[in-house]
């Protein structure tokens, strides 16, 4: 099967979403500015959201290297529907690399300790800031487990005991991604905490806003305290 590609800024993801409907052969790249970099017309908070919502097209965000190049392998094998492969533009830490088959699942186990009291989950960008959190915690004497998450409709087809493998019952989740929270509920249920933006409006230098907006490894750690009461 022949691929075709559009490649461009994750905010006008919008204007192709017909394409993206209807050929199982279409693709996207795109590239995420920092979110509220821009203008509001130009900051995609609910962009990955409103993509997740198109029957049958896979959103990949890959954390670093390693999955970048199984975002590829994806979209190249995918003949279900087109595939959306949304990369940022900061440059970003090289994570262990994942085990075989695992970003095809959809989400898998970065980094994992004996028995976590917790588990930190994290799409693109915001991945390497899950496993500082996590060496932080540790150094509080709490188990985090880091969860990759490169591709949110991937997890959930997968059978339960998968999931669940990724996912302990019972276990508090704590998630964060760089766009609105709506839809996480999924991941993280009724007692697990969501982290994202849920507004527009600040246009200021990317390190100012990442604290700004708390994309950084402090809030994350801060969340894991609280849904451990």
């Amino acid at each position: 099967m022949t691929r075709q590609l559009c490649a461009q800024g994750l905010q006008l993801g919008g204007r192709i979403d017909n394409r993206q409907r209807l050929s199982p052969g279409e693709g996207g790249l795109f590239t995420r500015g920092e979110v509220g970099h821009v203008t509001p017309g130009h900051q995609p908070v609910e962009t990955l959201l409103a993509m997740r919502a198109i029957p049958g097209l896979q959103v990949v965000r890959p954390a670093d290297a390693h999955e970048a190049v199984e975002a590829w392998k994806l979209a190249l094998l995918y003949e279900d529907g087109p595939t959306a492969l949304v990369f940022t533009r900061q440059g970003l830490p090289v994570l262990p690399p994942p085990p075989e088959g695992a970003v095809a699942r959809g989400g898998y186990v970065l980094r994992d300790g004996s028995d976590p009291q917790v588990v930190l989950v994290g799409t693109g960008s915001e991945v390497s800031l899950c496993m500082q959190a996590a060496d932080r915690l540790a150094a509080e004497g709490i188990r985090a487990r880091v969860v990759s998450m490169p591709c949110v409709e991937r997890f959930l087809d997968q059978a339960q005991d998968v999931r669940d493998g990724v996912l302990p019952a019972g276990v508090p989740v704590v998630s964060i991604e760089a766009g609105i929270t709506l839809g996480w509920e999924r991941i993280v249920g009724t007692k697990g905490i969501a982290l994202g933006i849920d507004s527009f409006g600040a246009s200021a230098p990317a390190a100012d806003l990442a604290e700004h907006f708390g994309f950084t490894a402090d809030r994350v750690v801060e969340a894991a305290r609280r849904v451990l009461g």
